[in-house]
């Protein structure tokens, strides 16, 4: 029996491999042979995840003619992988991918790292804060006080709790979009809410159009639910899309989904202004697209001159075109798994529907405590909380890196959580190899593309500030001189560092 799980085709994982940047060689070194560039390319490609670990890889004739290389520099390069445990092979069955005994298993996504690992290891892979106290103690006091009537029920609301549904409602309608709690779904997370809009509107195989770079955990979520990623390069800078591309894409590739993030876009923190709205529904109203807007970010603008535009649903307010979601995790906690769905009251129902196939309903205690939260004005002084100190944290991470770092270049976002960086023309997959053995965890550009874009950039998230913002940054540098001057094994570990 096969001991792979999936394939990699030879023009994808020469795609993916092409895409990256040589690693540089030191002062005095040779150019390494090709054998041994193809193998590091693979390893890297491994250890970040972006292979999965028992994925079949195309045979050695085929990626040869992929590549444009010899067949023996490939079969070279899968013996150099076998002779380190990145690769198992069997006659008959092929080559696998696999990772070295003790190694641990590489995460396609960005999960945060275990707690017990932060004394060593700084986390920049992750773009979570801490909970805004005392706001979430009292939102679960007042969500057991308001727990009573509830436990005399089954429990199970596949649509949300009533009393959530009419105040998410609210809400919108407070921002300028009627909207009846029909067509509220609750969810569990914004990860929840997206997972069950693409098995309702995109089957295996459907094309889905995205930003280009896109957050990385709902590329991944899309990739296996069976979707095909169509990229659409973001415009420049912190100006969000570029119009014309959408046009073009949604007209010549059909689309059956298109998901974008208008407000502090993650990764870049680009904000659409209005007219970029309004076209790009016109757009996918005229392409016959559902245009899926994920609104996390909507509430973290930190600088008092930031205009917030009208959301992307004001241009369609009932909702047939525009499906909006948004979540708790990032405006208030993480830890509190409660997202919604804004959409036409016939699509909520068959998300409904199709929910009780999935996983029937989210937790109660958490509902009601983001509407306690929304009900008695806990959630705006929360969320003033939260902006301020991402506000302080991206303030003092921003310094750090322009100090540590000065040729690697970024806009300064006005809000969301993260920062988009060019490396200065370093491997951002070869950054954030070495900054693992230097301490720091940072997430590479190509996380956030398809098919190996991005290489020349890591995502920095505004989860640090004050001293540990400022190791995380020297530690940064160190990672990017390990990788100018092509090392990387040998290097001692980071000492533990207490804020």
């Amino acid at each position: 029996m096969a001991q792979w799980t999936s394939a990699v085709g030879a023009a994808q994982l020469a795609r993916q491999l092409q895409a990256q940047q040589p690693r540089p060689a030191g002062p005095g070194a040779r150019k390494p042979p090709a054998y041994r560039a193809l193998a590091d390319g693979i390893r890297l490609l491994v250890l970040e995840g972006r292979v999965p670990v028992a994925a079949r890889l195309p045979a050695e004739r085929e990626l040869a003619l992929a590549l444009t290389v010899s067949r023996t520099t490939v079969a070279a390069a899968y013996e150099a992988l076998r002779t380190e445990g990145f690769l198992e092979s069997r006659r008959g069955a092929g080559s696998w991918t696999a990772v070295p005994a003790g190694n641990p298993l590489p995460a396609r996504g960005l999960e945060p790292l275990p707690p017990e690992t932060l004394g060593s290891l700084i986390d920049l892979g992750c773009a979570a804060l801490p909970a805004p106290e005392p706001w979430l103690t009292r939102s679960v006091q007042g969500a057991l006080e308001e727990l009573p009537p509830y436990a005399h029920t089954h429990g199970d609301y596949p649509a949300g709790l009533p009393a959530l549904r009419a105040t998410l409602a609210e809400r919108y309608t407070a921002r300028g979009i009627p909207t009846m709690p029909e067509q509220i779904m609750v969810t569990t997370g914004a990860m929840g809410a997206i997972d069950a809009i693409c098995h309702l509107f995109a089957g295996r195989g459907e094309r889905i159009a995205v930003e280009s770079p896109s957050y990385a955990n709902i590329l991944q979520l899309m990739r296996e639910a069976g979707a095909r990623l169509v990229p659409v390069a973001m415009g420049e800078g912190l100006g969000s899309w570029d119009l014309g591309r959408w046009r073009q894409v949604m007209r010549e590739a059909a689309p059956r989904l298109a998901y974008v993030v208008a407000d502090f876009h993650n990764p870049t923190g680009a904000l659409a202004d209005e007219d970029q709205r309004r076209g790009l529904v016109e757009a996918a109203r005229a392409a016959g697209t559902v245009l899926v807007v994920d609104e996390t970010m909507t509430e973290l603008h930190l600088d008092a001159d930031v205009e917030m535009p009208r959301p992307v649903c004001a241009f369609d307010p009932a909702g047939s075109t525009v499906l909006t979601v948004g979540s708790a995790s990032k405006a208030f906690w993480a830890g509190m798994r409660i997202g919604w769905v804004r959409a036409a009251p016939d699509v909520i129902r068959s998300l409904v529907a199709a929910r009780a196939y999935a996983d029937l309903g989210t937790p109660v205690l958490e509902q009601l405590g983001v509407n306690w939260l929304m009900r008695t004005g806990g959630w705006e002084k929360a969320v003033d909380l939260r902006r301020a100190q991402a506000r302080e944290n991206r303030d003092a991470l921003v310094a750090a890196v322009r100090r540590e770092l000065p040729e690697w270049e970024f806009e300064v976002p006005k809000g969301g959580l993260t920062l988009w960086v060019r490396t200065g023309g370093l491997s951002g997959s070869r950054v954030a190899e070495a900054g693992e053995r230097v301490g720091v965890r940072v997430p590479s550009g190509p996380r956030f593309g398809v098919d190996g874009a991005f290489e020349g950039y890591v995502r920095l998230p505004f989860t640090v500030g004050g001293p540990v913002a400022e190791e995380a940054a020297v530690r940064l540098a160190a990672a990017a001189r390990l990788v100018e001057s092509g090392l990387g094994a040998g290097v001692e570990p980071p000492r533990t560092f207490v804020a």
